[in-house]
């Protein structure tokens, strides 16, 4: 069993409080506009850590990412990425990249709005965790902290952060 931590749109701020919160994951996974290279290091520096870049994300950030990353964990395909959408809303180059193969899982952020949502007709769970930093219009910083166990993917948890 893999416990995963998931956070996007932290935009240069990396509140401790994420890392309290995911003290106990084996991976963390961030769906870009990560906004410093310390950030990312900070991240890495805790724990293992896949990301991909946002369209927020310069220099050595967009350098050292790509904008889709498609991965295994355990028995879950999963695709991560920035600007993704939501079902039946799809951006143009994640609904190709869906199509082409779709995954069991598939994360985005840039939204700054949490979603889990079943996507019946690719038949993948579809999940942004919101935003962990204080950068945009959301009140609410918030993350996601699951399990996957061999194919199944559970124990769901939405973290509030803070109202800001």
């Amino acid at each position: 069993m893999t416990t995963i931590g998931v956070l996007s749109d932290t935009h240069g701020l990396l509140d401790e409080r994420v890392l309290e919160h995911f003290a106990y994951v084996d991976e963390i996974w961030h769906a870009g506009d990560i906004g410093t290279p310390e950030v990312l290091q900070r991240l890495r520096e805790f724990k293992p850590t896949r990301a991909v870049y946002g369209n927020c994300d310069y220099g050595d950030v967009r350098a050292t990412l790509t904008d889709f990353y498609r991965f295994r964990v355990e028995d879950v395909e999963v695709l991560l990425t920035h600007i993704g959408g939501y079902p039946g809303n799809y951006n143009l180059n994640a609904r190709r990249m869906i199509e082409r193969k779709p995954p069991k899982l598939f994360v985005c952020g840039h939204s700054h709005i949490l979603k889990v949502q079943y996507d019946p007709y690719f038949r993948m769970l579809c999940i942004n965790p919101g935003a962990a930093g204080k950068y945009g219009f959301h009140t609410i910083q918030t993350l996601l902290r699951f399990k996957i166990d061999k194919d199944d993917i559970k124990d769901m948890e939405v973290i509030e952060l803070a109202r800001r």
